[in-house]
């Protein structure tokens, strides 16, 4: 017989978090954009997405989803696209320093 207590756990265990998110049930069209958006457009768009985001229970469990996978499109937990590369670019410049060099 298979020896089944190696394989990992149903992804459900890790996405579970989604089912209770406010943007659950919302056009997806809302948090992520349409080819060539700009302006305010885009910034009304946005806008509307953090709305729903800023009332979601699981919001910090999105925006840390968002970060580690570093997802690239899209409102998610309540941060835009260029709002996520902020961070991750923050986070990138403190490992490594010129001055310290590399931490690694």
């Amino acid at each position: 017989m298979a020896d089944f207590s190696r394989l990992p756990g149903p992804n459900a265990d890790l996405w579970d978090w989604q089912l209770s998110a406010a943007c659950r049930g919302v056009d997806s069209a809302l948090f992520f954009h349409p080819e060539g958006e700009r302006g305010a457009a885009r910034t009304s768009r946005e806008a509307a997405a953090k709305e729903v985001c800023m009332r979601c229970p699981v919001r910090e469990q999105c925006a840390a989803h968002a970060l580690a996978v570093r997802e690239p499109y899209g409102v998610w937990g309540g941060m835009t696209e260029e709002e996520r590369e902020q961070i991750l670019g923050r986070a990138r410049q403190q490992q490594y320093s010129p001055q310290l060099g590399n931490p690694g």
